[in-house]
């Protein structure tokens, strides 16, 4: 070791003699490359500290909530011009999933804690801002406490829907009225978008995962298998879950037509007693328990899957984010979210709207008991696969 070290000193010093053409050469080159690389870190960071630094919160806790609001979130960073940071719940797990968006710059968890917390997270946030020197802080939601936060901090640029008492501490001049909460979030933040003079290209959410995370992963995918399909189980609320029995009778109307030869139960681990259930019921091999996976492992199944059927909620959204034939149950939800998904909804005859007789906001009139969902029959489903399926 010593003597290669050694070695190495002697041709160095024969080069710049000139001894050594070839290695001299490579030592002139080498001069000038750390010349180049210290004035572009120096122009650059003279850019850097001329260019807005833009701020982007969305307080809402969902998986599937914070998939609606990427095309507004890419529209603000094209709009900019420049990378965006978000400041979200940790509960959407956006640091997993959004880390290879090349729009967005950082990621920063916060809990948004109500009532006694309320002051608690004003100063958090105000931490937050200090230290960022945001030139603009961007507000996807109604929550106050953001916008008093950015106002304490000093932020110049506070925009946000204005809906309440939140318009009172932002700096832009038109806002949502408070009879927007029957609209969606994504029509919310679209209509947002148009007030700010604020062009969005493209309404449906996209999702990019780049294929060396997932390489890395130790999921089986069972690749002897020709035909797979995901089935999302659970839901955040019990009254948007579908039978148990009619994810076996699909399945075994699935594998008896050819359309599936492997499938994986996906749910969140509190609640795989979903998934025992339909294992329980079935009695089939060809299903496979995904409950205890993490995020990352779910998406990777799910980019694995031909198909992906499930309730309304978050990784059925996340399956059409990520490009994936999907198909969403529903008989008791609205629609309103979908008109802006690639998912395929597949519904009973008499369904009727709910937002269109919502009260104040969507959602405030939804009947909410599970026996609604009987009504979208397996046979129902595999008819609608069939006729849409490429």
């Amino acid at each position: 070791m010593v003597e290669g070290a050694r070695l190495e000193s002697v041709y160095t010093v024969k080069g710049i003699k000139g001894s050594n053409p070839f290695l001299s050469a490579n030592i002139k080159k080498s001069k000038v490359d750390t010349k180049i690389f210290y004035i572009n870190k120096i122009f650059f960071s003279f850019i850097y500290k001329y260019m807005n630094k833009i701020c982007i919160i969305y307080t809402h806790g969902k998986l599937g909530d914070f998939i609606w609001q990427l095309p507004y979130i890419k529209a603000i960073s094209n709009f900019h011009n420049q990378k965006v940071t978000i400041i979200t719940r940790p509960t959407t797990q956006a640091k997993i999933l959004y880390r290879d968006l090349d729009y967005i710059e950082e990621i920063i968890y916060n809990d948004f804690k109500k009532d006694f917390y309320y002051w608690i997270e004003v100063i958090k946030l105000w931490k937050i801002f200090r230290n960022k020197n945001f030139d603009y802080v961007y507000l996807l939601d109604k929550v106050n406490r953001s916008a008093i936060a950015a106002k304490l901090a000093g932020i110049k640029n506070i925009i946000g829907l204005g809906i309440g008492n939140q318009k009172k501490f932002l700096t832009n001049k038109f806002f949502l009225d408070n009879e927007d909460q029957r609209l969606s979030y994504s029509e919310q933040s679209q209509k947002f978008c148009k007030l700010n003079s604020i062009k969005v290209e493209n309404f449906f959410p996209e999702i990019i995962i780049n294929k060396k995370r997932l390489d890395l992963l130790k999921t089986n995918l069972y690749p002897s298998k020709n035909f797979k399909v995901s089935f999302c189980v659970d839901a955040s609320e019990e009254f948007k879950i579908w039978p148990e029995e009619y994810f076996c009778k699909l399945a075994d109307i699935l594998n008896k037509n050819n359309f599936g030869d492997l499938f994986f139960l996906i749910s969140h681990p509190k609640n795989k007693l979903y998934v025992d259930k339909i294992i329980s019921l079935s009695k089939k091999n060809y299903f496979v328990d995904c409950s205890s996976y993490n995020l990352l492992e779910i998406c990777n199944i799910i980019l694995n899957s031909k198909i992906f059927v499930g309730n309304n909620s978050g990784p059925t959204n996340l399956a059409a984010a990520l490009n994936v034939k999907s198909y969403i149950l529903i008989s008791n939800t609205s629609l309103c979210e979908l008109k802006f998904s690639r998912a395929i909804p597949i519904l009973p005859d008499d369904y009727i709207e709910p937002a269109d007789n919502a009260i104040n906001k969507i959602g405030d009139n939804l009947i909410r008991t599970r026996n609604l969902m009987k009504k979208v029959t397996p046979q129902r489903v595999f008819d609608k696969i069939v006729k849409t399926i490429s």
